[in-house]
């Protein structure tokens, strides 16, 4: 039987198989492709659409809630951290730590005792130097009681040479009696006058004994550790126990009663801030609750410029670092104690006659 063609097709047999393969290829390769990859990317666009939505939403969301209020002309702002200085609380002598009254995070008092040192060779050094008192007082004593008795030498010299002065007018005492009195009463003047300095050393030795017994005492007072200023203590460094050098340090604490922060102003409001401006600090922590400040410091030098400044255009962009600090009364009526590391931002009055908005007035410490 005969395999006839048909109109438009070719014949596998007069093609073959390769043949007939790569034209099936070249029509595949002819189709069109960009149909599937926009049906791919239709469901993508809208959803970058509603993800740039939502970010820009969430943007400014956040830029509305913290964006500074409204200021009028003469109030600069700048962003910073709440700071308080740290004072290390440290041993003056090498020592084994005895005790520890207080943890991190806990708040002092001025004077108030946070460790004990063992003062044990101390409070030995100190009867030591006691018991030294004690020997000079008894050698103060006996000075005196020499001193007193060589007095009375003295007299009883002077009234001999006074007798026999007298009989030798008459005739009654020879002048060899005489001089021999003489010579006697200027020896004993000159014993008292010895037993006088002994007595004055004796006396000074007693003073250094009674300070080396205040020097005692003040040793064993260094070992109580106590706090120099109110503060919280933010780190604690040492264990009871463990054996530290002169100098070592136990506690860092922060001084509650300096309490400030750093910020940076332009060129213009550097210059016109004053020492004592008043000022207001408004903590992201509590954005409602200004706190009462005023510049305590404006640097001298410009930060992050050039050293070579020339244009106007390059002084207008000079940051001075400008210090705001709470005072220490106003500190103590916060009915929420600061805590230091809270960032925020400053406000500066530069113009006196500037009148704070009403986001900056009312009860700040309250």
């Amino acid at each position: 039987m005969r395999h006839v063609a048909q109109p438009g097709m070719r014949s596998v047999k007069t093609l073959g198989f390769p043949a007939f393969m790569m034209e099936q290829d070249s029509k595949l390769a002819a189709m069109p492709v960009a149909a599937p990859v926009a049906v791919a990317l239709g469901w993508k666009r809208p959803l970058l659409v509603v993800l740039v939505l939502a970010a820009a939403s969430v943007g400014g969301g956040y830029w509305w809630l913290h964006r500074p209020p409204g200021l009028p002309l003469g109030i600069a702002f700048g962003n910073g951290r709440l700071e308080a200085d740290e004072i290390d609380i440290d041993t003056k002598f090498a020592g084994r730590v005895a005790r520890l009254d207080v943890d991190e995070g806990d708040v002092v008092v001025a004077g108030q005792v946070v460790g004990l040192m063992d003062s044990q060779d101390l409070e030995a050094s100190l009867g030591q130097a006691r018991a030294l008192v004690l020997q000079a007082e008894h050698t103060v004593q006996q000075a005196m009681a020499a001193l007193a008795q060589q007095r009375t030498v003295v007299v009883l010299a002077r009234q001999q040479l006074d007798r026999s002065t007298t009989l030798a007018r008459t005739g009654f005492e020879t002048r060899e009696t005489v001089d021999t009195r003489q010579q006697a009463l200027a020896g004993a003047l000159q014993t008292v006058n010895a037993d006088i300095a002994a007595a004055g050393a004796a006396a000074q030795a007693l003073v250094a004994a009674q300070q080396e017994v205040v020097l005692g005492q003040v040793n064993i007072g260094y070992n109580t550790l106590v706090a120099p200023r109110a503060g919280t203590i933010e780190y604690r460094i040492a264990h009871a126990g463990e054996v530290l050098p002169a100098g070592g340090k136990l506690f860092t604490l922060l001084d509650r009663g300096n309490v400030y922060m750093d910020v940076f102003l332009s060129t213009r409001d550097a210059g016109r801030a004053l020492i004592g401006a008043p000022a207001r600090i408004v903590l992201d922590a509590y954005p409602d609750r200004p706190i009462e400040a005023a510049v305590s410091y404006v640097a001298a030098q410009a930060q992050f410029t050039p050293k070579t400044v020339e244009t106007k255009d390059e002084r207008d962009s000079l940051m001075f670092r400008v210090r705001v600090r709470i005072a220490p009364a106003v500190l103590a009526a916060l009915a929420t104690p600061v805590k230091s590391g809270l960032p925020g931002l400053a406000y500066v009055r530069t113009d006196a006659t500037t009148v704070w908005p009403a986001a900056l007035q009312g009860q700040p410490a309250k």
